[in-house]
């Protein structure tokens, strides 16, 4: 955290006002199911990312993001600059990342707003696979490093990444439910999207830890590169890393590979065999094996 923002002192309760009159908010995010509020900000000329909460469950997920902002540095993570401590709210002050969001609930949910050619997700699913394939190996990287410092990824979907499609670069944000360390769910789902979620995060009692990522990052592969599809038809990387996204997407945990590290290991690994050509697996659209 760098920008001397110690002599700041918010309101609970005008705390946009606050950052009106003391800044430039050049956009705002409200509809989001964490009860957060979002905002753009300009600040003595230098653009930021202002998540806000006053209610419990909001400030909890503020807690765990600072947590993660504070333990791992990662280039496609944004920096932690403040925490604004309130008596009855808080905020977390971050950088503002570049690209657009591959889920923009802001103007469509739901198929619509990921198969609309005009949107991000159906614009980014449409990148030669190089660029997807580079997309992929940030997010994968990134998640080793979390996995390193003992972190589990929740509530992970495409609506967590960030896309620049001139500068092809990619960053990660909204990691507010991650947790550290593996644990057992207490409720009868975790939060997240269906696309993204292993069958585990549907169950009470069930253990969350790297092999639930394991199969969240599969099924990355799969819509990103495939449509969400199992098969070579469409499949835009090579036969092996479809083997291995399959692999990591088993409904059965021992079947899936045994850590973050594990996957992306084998996933490198198959990224070295020819992709498929566009017209491939047409005649037998099943892998072999």
């Amino acid at each position: 955290m760098d920008l001397n923002l110690a002599e700041i002192q918010p309101p609970d309760w005008d705390f946009e006002a606050w950052l009106t009159e003391n800044g430039q908010v050049f956009t705002a995010f409200r509809e989001q199911d964490s009860s957060c509020v979002s905002y753009g900000w300009m600040w003595r000329g230098q653009r930021l990312f202002v998540k806000h909460s006053r209610e419990g469950r909001g400030i909890a997920s503020l807690r765990r993001a600072e947590k993660v902002y504070k333990t791992v540095q990662h280039p496609a993570l944004p920096r932690l600059h403040a925490v604004l401590e309130m008596p009855a709210a808080l905020a977390l002050v971050l950088d503002w990342l570049p690209g657009e969001n591959l889920y923009d609930y802001t103007k469509l949910r739901g198929v619509e707003a990921r198969s609309n050619p005009s949107f991000p997700h159906a614009r980014f699913c449409a990148l030669p696979s190089q660029h997807i394939q580079a997309a992929l190996a940030t997010i994968y990287d990134t998640h080793l490093e979390l996995a390193a410092h003992g972190f589990i990824a929740v509530d992970f979907y495409d609506g967590c990444i960030l896309y620049d499609f001139d500068q092809d670069s990619t960053h990660l944000c909204d990691l507010d439910e991650y947790r550290l360390g593996a644990f057992t769910l207490n409720a009868e789902r975790l939060p997240g999207s269906r696309r993204f979620m292993a069958p585990e995060e549907w169950q009470r009692d069930a253990v969350i830890d790297q092999v639930t990522n394991v199969y969240t990052l599969g099924r990355a592969a799969l819509i990103f590169l495939g449509g969400g599809g199992r098969t070579l038809v469409g499949w835009k990387g090579t036969p092996a890393q479809l083997h291995v996204a399959i692999r990591a997407t088993a409904d059965e945990r021992n079947q899936r590979f045994p850590s973050v590290a594990a996957f992306v290991e084998a996933w490198q690994e198959a990224g070295s065999d020819p992709p498929i050509s566009p017209t491939a697996g047409f005649k037998n659209p099943n892998l072999p094996g």
